[in-house]
């Protein structure tokens, strides 16, 4: 599931405590939630109009509403949304009447990965059928402009059903000689064709009708009404018309030159098939898998460190060795095999009646074969090697965009193993795989630790109050093999083996420094710094912390933690406990995604944030959301009234940056105010 989609959940809850807990659950996981509880008739109405949630997590024991009530009310409402009843334990019977009175799903509470997975599903399910829709509608307007384009064609074409004509448009009736369609309607298709040809063309539609592919056009004789003849160029294709599936059949009297097709779907400098004529090959590819054809599989191939190889030779070469390379990818193919350029540099290769092991040693033999080489270019000669990710292709996976997604996915791995270095894959191996990475990148992380590895950059938070001195967010990156890499990438790996604390502890120790060189410069900064969870449990991190802060003696500049609503939720004695003593050394301290539980401001009775970052998820579309917009001023108005600031992350254009100072807001930041920039 894409991490950055908002759920929109209706708990029909009886505990807040409990429904915050599978709120903490989903966003300590990177899903962004927008939550709201309803326990009666009348707040579940009020929640659909307001919130329109995605989905509805139902607690039978709620006592206030009954199921079978619930279900009527969604569908009274029209919206299309996913019913997850929440049971203690499997109850046979109790089950079994809670998917007859409406629930899609049924989740354990006392098992977070199944409740995860459960929404997860239900969710995904939901935005499948939302995009069925879409697609439904898209081919109507579809075929109504096709209908449009019949009409308009010189082309003779015709739709044939079981044999008859169906539809043909103007050029067709001339072209064989009748004046109105009702002459053609019920005509046999193969009235049109010369004796000499029937059979040949016979024989292609009952191919057609086992669902076949087309081979191409085939050339034979076609017959008017008035018994003469022509040579014709028939081309077929799968279509539906008034929604029966049919054929659509086009006569073409002139011979397009092959060569010239031929020409044109190739790239100019490689020789390979050109982007768009590859794509059709990997369509193809995942239409057979999806009829059951095994052993195929989609290679993305690209030359390690491209960028500075191409400085090094100069761009008048750039396209010499793109060919050289794309050369010896080609001399590596099978008979059936294809290639294509898809990118400025990235190959792509569809390998066909192979098994693992044999797309491997493919895999292998190419990558000894580029790194072994010398690729001569004028008066230079140059050695390189490839990355290569790939994905195979089986009946779950056939999608076109699944697929290339997957085969990406699996070269950015690759790439970032450093050089020369290949990941495949497959669903089969991928728990093996991910250990494998994980291992690879603790290494990683732990010589960053070691060596200073790591990189800060920040970006301004503009105050839209004229608050004084600057504002900013210290971001976290670290130095791979292969460029900056994110931290949504390594620190679940660092959080996972306990290295959060001391990668806390470098970004502290950096912050302080720069606020000690700004301070030396009369300039007043503020920094807000991420804390992880781990770091509450830290026992010498608040002395450590104190006696730098005692020892930097910020007179101007201020130091603020921050750490996200759902963490401090699942960790709050501890957080209370860790904030109150950081305070009291100084510092001050923000709560991120604000607003994200279903009641945020209550968490301010036990924790003294200066800050409110509200969550992100009412930054989407804020101008055409009129609801979120409200919800902003409300959170704005009850903050002033408990004298903490506001700060608004993720925001992307002027319009929301009028609305957010109209409705109170504190402070803005956002890669349309200031990209981040490398900390100095």
């Amino acid at each position: 599931m894409k991490t950055d989609q908002v759920i929109k959940i209706l708990f029909i809850e009886k505990s807040v405590e409990d429904a915050e807990q599978i709120i903490s659950l989903l966003r300590n996981s990177g899903i962004a939630v927008r939550p709201a509880r309803a326990t009666s008739t009348e707040q579940v109405s009020a929640a659909l109009d307001e919130l329109g949630p995605d989905v509805v997590l139902y607690d039978p024991a709620v006592g206030t509403l009954e199921l079978r009530d619930l279900t009527r009310m969604l569908d009274a409402h029209g919206r299309d949304l996913s019913l997850i009843a929440l049971v203690s334990q499997v109850d046979n019977a109790v089950v079994t009447d809670l998917f007859a009175n409406g629930a899609r799903s049924v989740a354990l509470r006392p098992q977070p990965r199944q409740l995860m997975a459960v929404i997860q599903r239900e969710f995904e399910a939901l935005n499948t059928r939302r995009q069925l829709r879409r697609l439904e509608t898209a081919l109507r307007e579809s075929e109504r402009r096709c209908d449009a384009l019949l009409d308009s064609s010189n082309d003779p074409i015709a739709y044939v059903h079981e044999g008859m004509h169906v539809r043909a448009n103007q050029a067709y009736l001339d072209t064989f000689g009748y004046t109105e369609f009702d002459e053609l309607l019920g005509l046999p298709v193969l009235d049109m064709i010369g004796s000499s040809d029937t059979d040949l063309f016979k024989n292609t539609l009952k191919g057609l009708s086992r669902g076949e592919k087309p081979n191409g056009p085939i050339e034979l004789q076609a017959r008017r009404a008035d018994a003469s003849s022509f040579k014709a160029n028939v081309e077929f294709a799968h279509a539906t018309f008034e929604g029966e599936p049919c054929l659509q059949i086009v006569f073409r009297r002139q011979q397009v030159d092959q060569n010239m097709i031929e020409q044109l779907q190739r790239d100019p400098v490689t020789g390979l098939f050109n982007r768009a004529r590859m794509l059709e090959c990997i369509d193809q590819a995942v239409a057979a898998a999806t009829e059951g054809t095994k052993g195929q599989s989609l290679l993305l191939i690209e030359p390690d460190n491209w960028q500075s190889i191409v400085a090094g030779v100069g761009l008048s070469k750039a396209d010499e060795l793109l060919a050289a390379f794309a050369a010896r990818v080609e001399a590596q193919l099978g008979a059936h095999d294809t290639a294509g350029l898809l990118a400025e540099h990235t190959v792509g290769v569809l390998l066909h009646s192979r098994n693992d092991e044999g797309i491997k040693n493919w895999i292998t033999g190419l990558q000894q074969g580029i790194s072994g080489g010398i690729f001569d270019l004028g008066t230079r000669s140059i050695t390189i090697t490839a990355s290569i990710g790939g994905s195979l292709l089986g009946e779950r996976n056939a999608n076109t965009e699944l697929l290339l997604n997957q085969a990406s996915q699996a070269l950015r791995n690759a790439q970032s193993q450093g050089g020369n270095r290949s990941d495949l894959h497959d669903p089969a191996a991928r728990e093996k795989a991910d250990e494998e990475r994980e291992r690879y990148w603790l290494g990683v992380l732990q010589q960053a630790l070691t060596q200073d590895d790591f990189v800060l950059y920040h970006q301004q938070t503009i105050s839209l109050q004229d608050a004084e001195g600057e504002f900013s967010e210290i971001l976290l990156r670290l130095n791979g093999p292969q460029g900056e890499v994110l931290p949504g990438f390594f620190m679940p790996i660092a959080e996972k083996h306990n290295l959060t604390p001391a990668i806390d502890r470098w970004v502290l120790n950096q912050a302080l420094e720069v606020l000690i060189a700004r301070e030396r410069m009369g300039s007043p900064s503020t920094l807000f710094v991420k804390l992880t969870s781990s770091s509450l449990h830290d026992a010498e991190l608040l002395s450590w912390l104190g006696a730098r802060m005692k020892k930097a003696a910020l007179k101007h500049g201020q130091l603020v933690l921050e750490m996200t609503e759902s963490k401090v939720v699942t960790s709050l004695r501890p957080a209370q406990e860790f904030i109150q003593a950081w305070k009291k050394t100084g510092g001050q301290f923000a709560l991120e995604q604000f607003g994200s539980g279903l009641n945020s401001f209550q968490l301010l009775n036990h924790i003294d944030a200066d800050y409110l970052k509200i969550d992100r998820s009412y930054m989407s579309d804020l101008p055409q959301q009129p609801e979120s917009q409200r919800k902003v001023a409300e959170i704005c108005r009850q903050a002033r009234e408990l004298k903490k600031q506001t700060i608004a992350e993720w925001v992307e254009d002027a319009a929301s940056t009028s609305l957010l100072f109209a409705c109170g807001v504190d402070f803005v930041q956002g890669n349309f105010l200031q990209e981040p920039q490398r900390l100095t």
